[in-house]
């Protein structure tokens, strides 16, 4: 399997392509400039199955649609955050002068509980690790050793809580207990930003270091 980011958006939020050697790929957080992704995806001769979205926060829906009625095919998302798509409150579209607001369709499958997660020949291991927002999750990729952590966890840094229905002390437990649980040599591909790995993030990420539960 392969896998990239492209950053997106007003805010350059990271959109992710997965693929294998079929050809099928999964698209992580469409949240941007959807001709971008299409193409590509079509530069790639990839076949998209799913999106996969972290969270419902605006800079990771705002393509949502536009890949989603292209390809035709399902977007994933946690139940925590069903209403989010459509409410540009909740969605944060409506907090940032920057953007328009954001109203998309609901997403086609919810997530409700940590699961392993199959579509097509792909293999998720979906964590929840809420904090950024009530729903967020992580897809880890055993075989690909990497997590898709949305806005969770940065190179040296941690997603902010000030939106609605934050929560830091949340946020920091799912880290700890969720993340940084994965092996060290882990590539933690970011919702912004560059990639990391979970040893450098428990070694040398200052929100984190110290913490004890």
């Amino acid at each position: 399997m392969n896998w990239k980011q492209l950053a997106v958006g007003p805010v350059q939020a990271n959109a992710a392509i997965i693929w294998n050697n079929e050809k099928e790929a999964l698209i992580v957080d469409p949240g941007a400039e959807g001709s971008k992704i299409y193409n590509e995806v079509d530069h790639l001769g990839l076949k998209p199955v799913a999106i996969l979205l972290t969270h419902a926060h605006f800079d990771h829906i705002g393509a949502v649609d536009f890949i989603r009625d292209h390809y035709r095919i399902p977007v994933y998302l946690h139940k925590k955050e069903a209403d989010w798509m459509q409410n540009p409150a909740l969605n944060g579209s409506s907090l940032f002068p920057m953007v328009e607001d954001i109203e998309a369709k609901p997403a086609d499958e919810l997530i409700e509980q940590e699961r392993k997660l199959a579509i097509g020949s792909f293999n998720i291991d979906v964590y929840e690790t809420p904090g950024h927002s009530p729903g967020s999750v992580s897809f880890y990729f055993e075989d690909l050793g990497v997590v898709f952590s949305g806005d969770a966890l940065f190179q040296g840094s941690i997603g902010r809580t000030d939106l609605p229905l934050g929560n830091h002390d949340q946020l920091i437990n799912s880290i700890h207990n969720r993340l940084l649980t994965l092996p060290e040599h882990t590539i933690v591909a970011s919702g912004h930003g560059p990639a990391t790995t979970i040893e450098q993030e428990m070694t040398s990420n200052p929100f984190l270091n110290g913490f004890s539960i």
